[in-house]
């Protein structure tokens, strides 16, 4: 297969950012996605510059029919690993293996979900994984936080300023912090409305209900880093992947960006990871440094 100049994994906003400027900067680049990203589970958008309120899926969408009309290859596979031999990045994927001089990592971090009856199918119809991306649409209205933990302290916090209430959903934990009102019980599943067709109550597994407009699912955020870590590449305790003001993790030539390095999960951080890499790439690639 030929060769490229760089190789992305990932085709959220900070795979394609990198892509559009890499690209327009005269580099050769291959964008490898998978057709889906957490961006797909945003049910509306609305605090992105110039988009006015668009859904996830349709800005992951916009995003790869812009990488491509710029001249990046773009190949919808599954990378399975990654290597390099001291020249070049190898990596694999469940169409064949693809090359290049540098590679860049932005395959996003995964919101961790749960095995209830209902939550995947209504993501996007009132289960949400953000609250800094969602609490807006729930102005007034009751919303439950499912999590126990400190991440769902702080979507629990971040709700209370907006909705009129909020209740924490533990599935049967203990909670780690004191909430105004948190619910122990164990839940049995989410319930739709049928005349709606968004979320509309939990039952639980003695058979009681609690009603509400949205959930927020905060169980807490899975690293993203098994290609890194295999490779080597220093990945924090929180699965972030460790990088420079580059963008460069610890392997030379290894770039990250996006939601699997640390900061907010937000559309416009990733964009901005994104012009930092495809800027260092073409630095890299086309300025002083000509190895490679």
């Amino acid at each position: 297969m030929k060769d490229h100049d760089v190789i992305i994994i990932g085709g959220g906003p900070a795979g394609v950012s990198a892509a559009l400027y890499a690209a327009r900067g005269g580099l050769d680049v291959l964008l490898l996605h998978g057709g889906a990203s957490a961006l797909h589970k945003a049910e509306l958008i609305q605090n992105y510059y110039g988009t006015g309120a668009v859904s996830g899926a349709a800005l992951y969408d916009n995003g790869i029919a812009q990488a491509k009309a710029v001249g990046v290859t773009v190949v919808k596979t599954q990378a399975t690993f990654a290597s390099c031999d001291g020249a070049e990045f190898c990596v694999a994927t469940t169409d064949g293996e693809y090359r290049a001089k540098r590679l860049v990592i932005a395959t996003g971090a995964a919101r961790r979900s749960a095995d209830i009856p209902g939550l995947k199918e209504y993501e996007g119809s009132g289960v949400s994984y953000c609250a800094v991306c969602d609490a807006f649409f729930y102005r007034k209205k009751k919303v439950a936080v499912l999590g126990a933990g400190e991440y769902a302290r702080h979507e629990l916090e971040t709700l209370a300023r907006v909705a009129e209430e909020v209740v924490l959903l533990t599935d049967g934990e203990k909670p780690s912090f004191a909430a105004p009102r948190a619910v122990e019980s164990k839940l049995r599943r989410i319930v739709g409305s049928e005349e709606s067709g968004r979320v509309c109550a939990v039952e639980f597994e003695d058979g009681s209900t609690e009603s509400i407009d949205g959930l927020f699912v905060a169980l807490g955020v899975l690293g993203s880093g098994g290609i890194a870590k295999s490779m080597g590449v220093v990945v924090g305790a929180d699965g972030a992947i460790a990088v420079d003001a580059r963008g460069m993790t610890n392997i030379d030539g290894l770039y990250a960006a996006g939601d699997c390095v640390s900061g907010y999960k937000q559309v416009a951080k990733a964009v901005n990871d994104g012009l930092t890499v495809g800027l260092s790439l073409i630095a890299d690639l086309k300025g002083k440094r000509k190895n490679g």
